[in-house]
C-alpha cells in the first residue's frame, strides 16, 4: 500500500471496538475464575466474599474507563499514558510508564493465547499435551494477520468479538432467568469439595486472601488504555470517536463480568489451583485438566454436548486468542512513538508494505512466544506476572492528568469552564487514588508468586531505553556539521587491492582512475612467492601504467600489512584522504558466497574503523547472480567520450 493511502486504514467505531477492546472484553472470561481460584485456597466457606470482590472490580473498571476518556480528549495525538506522564511528570516518569506497558503488552499476548488454548482443551482434553505448541502456533498466526494491516485484521477479528458478546449475554440471561424462575442451572462441580491450603483464616490472613483475590480479578482491566494509545487510528473526529468506543467497551465489559460472576455463584461453580485438591473430580487429577468456569457455565445452561456449549467455548477461545490483537496494535504503536522520541531503535517507527508497524509486530510475537515456552503455557503461572505493569501506567497516567487539569485551572477564568475542569480533575484524582491502591495490593500479594520478574524487567527496560536515547543523542551531536564552508581533503590517495590480473581487477583500476585521485597505487600482499612472481609478470605483459606495490607478510596475514600501509598514507598529511577499492564477486547462490570475498569482508570490517579512510566495493557480477543475454553484456573496458583511457 502506498504511503498516501494511510487514510484508508482509519477505523470506524464498529471496527475499532474489536481491535482495541478485545483484551478487556475477553478478560471477563477468566477474571471470575481467578477470583474463585484464590478464594478457594481457604476453602469453600470463603466464596461468600466473591460478590464483594467482584463489585470492587466493577467499580474500579468504571472509574478507570471514565479516567481514560479524559485522557483521550486531552491528548488526541495518541501515546496515551506515556504521553500524559511525559508531558506532566517528566521524561523519566514517561519511560517508566512505557516500560511497564511494553512488558504488559507481551504478557497480554501470552496470557490471552494461553487462556484461549485452555478453553480449547476444555472442549478437546486430548490436546492437553500439545498446549505449548498450540500457543506458539496461534501467536504466529496472529502475527501474520496483523502484518496484513490494521484494517484487514479488524475485519477478520470483528465477528468473533461480537459473537462472543452475544453468546455470553444470551447464556447469562438464560441462566439468571432460570434462577429467577426457580430452576437455577447447576455446574458439574457443584457437588465437589475443595481441600483448603490455608483453612481457618481470620483477621489479617483473611484480609490478605481477599486482597489477593481482588488483585487477580483486576485482570479484567487489562487493555483498557489501548484505545488512548491508538486515537490516531480512528476516523475524524478522532478524540470523540475514541471516547465513545471506550464508553461502549466499559459498559459491555462491566455487564459481561458482572453477569458471569453472578451466574458462577448461582450455579455453585467449584475450581481449584490444583485439580487434585478437588474432592470428587471424576478424572485423573494428575493428567486431566479441569474445565474453565465459562465452560462449566455453558454446560450448565445449554447442556454439555449441545451446540450452545460448543458455540460458547469456540467463541471464548477465539476472543481470548484475538484479545492478543489489542497488544498487537498497542505495542507496535507505542514502540513507534518511543522510536520517534529516540528511546527505541528507529526501525520500530518504520511502516511495512501494508502500512503496519511490522518490526514492532514481529518483536512482540517473538517475546510472547518465548514467555509462553518459559512458563509452559500455564495461565495460572503467567497470570501472576500480569497487571502489575498496567496498574503502574494507570497510576502515573492519572497523576499526570491531575497536574494537567491543575495547569488548565490556573489559566482558566470562565466559571462554567472551571466547573467542568474541576469535575475532570476529580475523576482523574479518584482514578489515581484507586489505581495506586490496587498497584500496592498487586505488588504485595503477587510479588512472591512471580511478579518480582516484572519488578526486575521494568527497570531493565527503562535503563535500556535511556541508553538508546543517550546513544542517539551522542551520535546526533557528533554528526552535527561544524560552522563554516565544506573543507575538501588536501589529497586523495587511491589504493586498489589486487590478487591477480583478471577482469574484476581491471574494472576496479579503471573506476579508481576515473575518480582522478592525487595518487593511484595497486596493492597486493605477498604470501606466496610464486603467486607474486606470476602477478608481476602479468602486470608487465599488459603494460599497466599503475605502480604495483607488494607488501611483505612473513606471518601470512593479509589484514595487518594493508592497515599498516594505509596508516602510512594517512600520516603523510592531516587532511589527506585514503580510498581503498576492493574488487568483489557478486554471486547468486548462498553457498557460493562462502567460497568468495571472505578476505575482503575481514579487511573491510577493520578498515571501517580507520579515520580518514573510505572503503569502496567494486562489484563484479558472476553469471549465477543475474543471467542475461550475451548481446546485453557491456564491454569490460569500452571507452566513452570524455572518460579516462581504459586500463590495460
Amino acid at each position: 500500500m502506498r504511503s498516501d493511502r494511510l487514510g484508508e486504514t482509519l477505523l470506524s467505531k464498529r471496527l475499532a471496538l474489536p481491535i482495541f477492546a478485545s483484551d478487556p472484553l475477553s478478560s471477563v472470561a477468566y477474571a471470575t475464575q481467578e477470583i474463585l481460584l484464590v478464594l478457594t485456597l481457604g476453602g469453600l466457606a470463603y466464596l461468600f466474599l466473591a460478590p464483594w470482590v467482584g463489585l470492587a472490580v466493577v467499580v474500579l473498571l468504571a472509574v478507570v474507563v471514565a479516567s481514560y476518556r479524559q485522557v483521550v480528549r486531552a491528548y488526541p495525538g495518541g501515546g496515551g499514558s506515556y504521553e500524559v506522564a511525559s508531558r506532566n511528570l517528566g521524561p523519566s516518569s514517561g519511560l517508566v510508564v512505557a516500560a511497564a506497558l511494553l512488558v504488559d503488552y507481551v504478557m497480554t499476548v501470552a496470557v490471552s493465547v494461553a487462556a484461549g488454548v485452555d478453553n480449547v482443551i476444555s472442549a478437546v482434553p486430548s490436546l492437553h499435551p500439545h498446549r505449548v505448541a498450540l500457543c506458539a502456533g496461534l501467536v504466529v498466526a496472529l502475527m501474520a494477520m496483523n502484518l496484513r494491516g490494521v484494517r484487514e485484521s479488524g475485519r477478520t477479528f470483528a465477528w468473533p468479538t461480537y459473537l462472543f458478546i452475544s453468546g455470553v449475554l444470551v447464556m447469562v440471561a438464560l441462566g439468571l432467568g432460570r434462577a429467577v424462575a426457580g430452576d437455577a442451572p447447576v455446574a458439574e462441580s457443584a457437588g465437589w469439595q475443595v481441600r483448603p491450603e490455608q483453612a481457618g483464616l481470620t483477621g489479617l490472613a483473611l484480609a490478605l486472601l481477599t486482597l489477593r483475590a481482588f488483585a487477580s480479578g483486576c485482570t479484567a482491566l487489562t487493555g483498557v488504555e489501548a484505545i488512548s494509545n491508538g486515537v490516531p487510528a480512528f476516523r475524524p473526529p478522532k478524540a470523540e470517536n475514541a471516547a465513545r468506543t471506550m464508553l461502549a467497551m466499559g459498559a459491555v465489559a462491566i455487564t459481561l463480568f458482572a453477569g458471569i460472576t453472578t451466574l458462577a455463584l448461582v450455579a455453585d461453580v467449584r475450581v481449584a489451583e490444583h485439580t487434585c485438591d478437588l474432592v470428587g473430580f471424576p478424572g485423573d487429577c494428575t493428567t486431566d485438566p479441569q474445565r474453565t468456569v465459562i465452560a462449566q457455565l455453558a454446560a450448565a445452561v445449554f447442556g454439555g454436548g449441545s451446540a450452545g456449549f460448543f458455540l460458547i467455548l469456540a467463541t471464548t477461545a477465539l476472543i481470548l486468542v484475538l484479545a492478543a490483537n489489542t497488544a498487537f496494535n498497542g505495542f507496535p504503536m507505542l514502540g513507534a512513538i518511543l522510536a520517534q522520541d529516540r528511546y527505541l531503535p528507529r526501525q520500530l517507527h518504520t511502516r511495512g508494505d501494508r502500512l503496519a508497524f511490522s518490526n514492532g509486530i514481529i518483536a512482540l510475537a517473538l517475546n510472547a512466544a518465548a514467555l509462553i515456552w518459559a512458563f509452559d503455557g500455564s495461565v495460572t503461572r503467567l497470570i501472576q506476572l500480569y497487571i502489575l505493569g498496567v496498574f503502574t501506567s494507570f497510576t502515573l497516567s492519572q497523576a499526570g492528568m491531575v497536574r494537567h487539569w491543575n495547569r488548565a485551572l490556573a489559566a482558566e477564568r470562565d466559571p462554567v469552564a472551571r466547573r467542568r475542569l474541576h469535575g475532570s480533575r476529580a475523576i482523574n484524582a479518584t482514578g489515581c487514588a484507586l489505581t495506586g491502591l490496587v498497584l500496592a495490593i498487586v505488588l504485595a500479594t503477587k510479588f512472591t508468586h512471580g511478579a518480582y520478574l516484572v519488578v526486575i524487567a521494568v527497570p531493565v527496560l527503562f535503563a535500556l531505553m535511556r541508553a538508546v536515547r543517550r546513544h542517539y543523542d551522542r551520535v546526533g551531536a557528533e554528526l552535527e556539521p561544524e560552522p563554516g564552508a565544506l573543507v575538501l581533503p588536501a589529497r586523495v590517495h587511491a589504493v586498489v587491492l589486487v590478487s591477480r590480473v583478471h577482469r574484476p581487477t581491471l574494472q576496479a583500476l579503471a573506476y579508481a582512475r576515473a575518480t582522478r585521485p592525487a595518487t593511484l597505487t595497486a596493492l597486493t600482499v605477498g604470501i606466496d612467492a610464486d603467486e607474486v612472481a606470476l602477478l608481476r609478470r602479468q602486470w608487465d605483459e599488459r603494460d599497466l601504467d599503475v605502480p604495483l606495490t607488494v607488501l611483505d607478510s612473513p606471518y601470512r596475514d593479509i589484514t595487518e600489512p594493508v592497515l599498516a600501509h594505509v596508516g602510512r598514507l594517512r600520516a603523510d598529511g592531516p587532511r589527506d584522504l585514503v580510498v581503498v577499492y576492493i574488487p568483489e564477486y557478486v554471486v547468486g547462490r548462498w553457498w557460493e558466497q562462502l567460497l568468495h570475498n571472505q578476505s575482503a569482508l575481514r579487511l573491510k570490517a577493520r578498515l571501517l574503523f580507520q579515520r580518514r579512510v573510505m572503503v569502496v566495493s567494486v562489484p563484479w557480477q558472476l553469471e549465477s547472480s543475474h543471467r542475461r543475454r550475451p548481446d546485453d553484456r557491456e564491454p569490460v573496458a569500452a571507452g566513452r567520450p570524455g572518460s579516462p583511457p581504459p586500463i590495460g
